[in-house]
């Protein structure tokens, strides 16, 4: 009787997942270096070094710094205006669904990815070419953070007030975010984000 030799051979990833796997930690490592380490530091030899990967590999999917940033910003824009949707319809009812919105809207802007995109934001200020390739994607992410605190608030949209103190809102985080980045604020914070909690819950009695 003759036996069949079988030889395990390792499973291996076809190209196309291999590269799409690449390319997803190299954006996830400009988010990082840009949020931990700044600007300056985010070349596309370091973000590779971040990544674990070749810088020939890191070239070939993003061949310039320019085209690395943007790709993360883009990234980064898509995955923060989708958190402004997320859940809305399980917000709590009463006074506690205003706890929930601003406590929304200021981890938005005091998170990881936002820390990474003021970066960018600083450096377009003095940069005419890249501030007009990520105004539109900052202005679309604007526009869904409002929509959500402003449903947030006033979920049957009758009260005059609450645009006034959704755009409000959303200022104060914008400036709670600015000022985590240069130390931790979390205690200030907290006590900032109490007190202007009760004011909205007052003002939309």
């Amino acid at each position: 009787m003759g036996y069949e030799c079988v030889v395990n051979q390792p499973v291996r990833e076809p190209q196309q997942d291999r590269s799409r796997i690449t390319r997803e930690r190299l954006l996830t490592a400009t988010t990082d270096v840009l949020a931990d380490e700044g600007w300056a530091a985010a070349t596309v030899a370091r973000v590779a070094e971040q990544a674990g990967v070749s810088r020939g590999a890191a070239q070939h999917h993003f061949p310039t710094r320019e085209l690395l940033i943007t790709a993360a910003l883009e990234q980064m824009f898509t995955h923060l205006t989708s958190l402004t949707a997320a859940d809305l319809g399980e917000l709590p009812d009463g006074p506690e669904r205003i706890d929930v919105v601003v406590d929304r809207a200021v981890a938005i802007y005091t998170g990881h990815e936002f820390k990474a995109a003021l970066q960018v934001w600083a450096a377009a200020a003095s940069d005419e070419a890249l501030r007009r390739h990520i105004r539109p994607l900052e202005e679309k992410f604007a526009r869904g953070a409002h929509a959500m605190t402003l449903i947030g608030l006033d979920p049957s949209g009758e009260d005059p007030r609450a645009h006034r103190l959704a755009q409000a809102t959303l200022d104060l985080a914008r400036g709670l975010g600015l000022a985590d980045t240069l130390s931790d604020d979390s205690r200030r914070r907290a006590q900032v984000v109490a007190t202007w909690t009760e004011q909205v819950k007052l003002a939309l009695q």
